[in-house]
């Protein structure tokens, strides 16, 4: 039995997240799996480092899957990329361990999220970008991205209503950058909870558009009350970048 790891890009747009669901047609797992089963001839699950929601993209998404196929890693990778649609792409194939495990030895994720920031749409990242219309001011997101830095518990800023597990994660570094109109906001951290960086933006943007003060940060991290924080953003923006292990 072997163990391979999957470096996979693509483009969620017209997809309904990463989770097979009982459409398996509109999910990137689901896709994955059935060029899998073409390609070996046996019914498998491959494990993800984690969901993306419907929307979102990824450009280091990881997986893995065991299989008792004697093609090669590179045959994989071409075949892959010859079946699969062109929206989704597999960068790299690679054999690991018995043990690894994509989601359960991850150490930690990078995000992107991206803002056009201007009252004229943008034709060609209208799908990959969120537009706020109103003027932001960078000086107070700025600020706001240094409150969230450090090891909290970030219970307000997801979209779970409760849960057995830890909600404490670490963000490592939060960066805001600019070309011309678009904001690209970078995320690091340990550890990411459900809708957590879109709800960090969503609440980053209204502090920047004077809706929110400085201060909601404080308050979420403290109440842990998911009401008191931003809208979600929308998932058209947001990408995960890479998997750290």
């Amino acid at each position: 039995m072997r163990n391979l790891k999957l470096t996979v890009e693509y483009d969620g747009k017209r997809y309904l997240g990463w989770q097979r669901l009982g459409d398996s047609e509109k999910t990137i797992q689901g896709k994955i799996e059935k060029v899998i089963q073409q390609l070996t001839g046996e019914t498998i699950e491959i494990i993800g480092s984690g969901r993306t929601d419907a929307g979102a993209h990824a450009k280091g998404q990881v997986a893995n899957f065991k299989t008792t196929s004697t093609l090669s890693e590179d045959e994989f990778l071409t075949l892959f990329n010859r079946y699969l649609p062109d929206d989704i792409v597999v960068k790299e194939v690679v054999e690991v361990p018995e043990r690894f495990h994509a989601r359960y030895n991850a150490k930690g994720k990078q995000y992107s999220y991206y803002v056009w920031n201007d009252a004229i749409p943008t034709a060609f990242e209208r799908y990959h970008s969120f537009q706020v219309v109103e003027p932001l001011d960078l000086a107070k997101m700025e600020a706001a991205c240094e409150k969230l830095v450090g090891t909290h518990d970030f219970l307000g800023f997801s979209a779970l209503k409760k849960s057995k597990k830890s909600t404490e994660r670490r963000i490592d570094e939060i960066m805001i950058t600019q070309e011309g109109s678009m904001l690209h906001f970078t995320f690091v951290g340990n550890g990411f909870l459900y809708k957590m960086v879109r709800i960090l933006m969503g609440t980053l943007i209204e502090i920047g558009a004077g809706r929110l003060p400085l201060a909601v940060i404080d308050q979420v991290l403290a109440n842990k009350i998911r009401s008191e924080a931003g809208e979600t953003a929308p998932a058209q923006g947001l990408f995960l970048d890479e998997v750290y292990y």
